[in-house]
């Protein structure tokens, strides 16, 4: 089945070798994108992927999510330079691969504890990209004319971080489907370090900022289907006593 068949299923219906319905194509082929064109998304565009998100499920239906559209030349242009500052400071203590090898052993001496404390926001991808905005060779927020600000409500029900993501995703699905570009971007976070940013954007409890969403016109327009690691499925088909049949999701 191929993501450049000319015809699409129709929705609400399924049958052994079908082509993907209109759905299954948008959730494929959406990619994220880092190159976006200066020209602004409508407002209405925006309002219908906002809408999206805001239909998406949650926990007991708590809805744990407040949504800040940030689409000013100029507060983007604050928010890239502070941001841009924050990781220089960062990193100036916690890059261990850059500089000589004494001050690289020195670093690394006592980094690797801070790395297994905060082992996700210190993988090596956040690193290296942090590494990369550093030396002033990649953007923190890519040029996007448009930032979607997920604040998680600490008050909802059972995982409010799941459902940001759940409601995230209809966004960017949502954009795709519109024939917008989009990226998640969780280095919104150093700007939390800021008291200015926290009291301009009113991130207080019982809210708080891991996410965001940066929106805009491709450049270029890039569709089409990224390579996923193959999945080893386990099916409990049987007894209890009996094993699980495993295949192979994405052969």
């Amino acid at each position: 089945m191929s993501s450049k068949d000319d015809v699409l299923s129709p929705l609400g219906k399924y049958e052994e070798g079908m082509a993907w319905n209109p759905v299954e194509k948008v959730i494929m082929e959406r990619r994220s994108i880092r190159a976006f064109k200066k020209e602004p998304l409508p407002d209405r565009m925006i309002e219908r992927i906002l809408e999206a998100g805001r239909f998406a499920p949650s926990a007991g239906n708590s809805q744990p999510w407040k949504f800040i559209v940030v689409n000013s030349p100029e507060i983007l242009a604050e928010m890239e330079k502070d941001a841009l500052k924050i990781i220089k400071f960062f990193m100036f203590f916690i890059d261990y691969t850059r500089g000589n090898i004494l001050r690289r052993l020195y670093i690394l001496s006592w980094v690797k504890w801070i790395i297994r404390i905060l082992k996700n926001k210190l993988h090596p991808v956040p690193f290296g990209l942090m590494s990369q905005i550093a030396q002033g060779r990649a953007p923190v927020f890519h040029g996007a004319p448009t930032l979607i600000l997920l604040a998680e409500d600490r008050r909802g029900v059972a995982s409010p971080p799941t459902d940001i993501g759940i409601c995230g995703q209809n966004m960017v699905l949502t954009a795709h489907s519109l024939g917008a570009g989009s990226c998640w971007i969780g280095l919104i976070q150093v700007l939390m370090y800021l008291p200015k940013w926290r009291k301009k954007f009113g991130i207080k409890y019982p809210y708080k900022l891991n996410e965001c969403i940066a929106l805009g016109w491709p450049n270029p327009r890039v569709d089409g289907m990224v390579p996923r690691e193959v999945q080893l499925v386990q099916w409990y088909e049987r007894g209890m006593n009996d094993a699980p049949r495993i295949t192979k999701q994405g052969e």
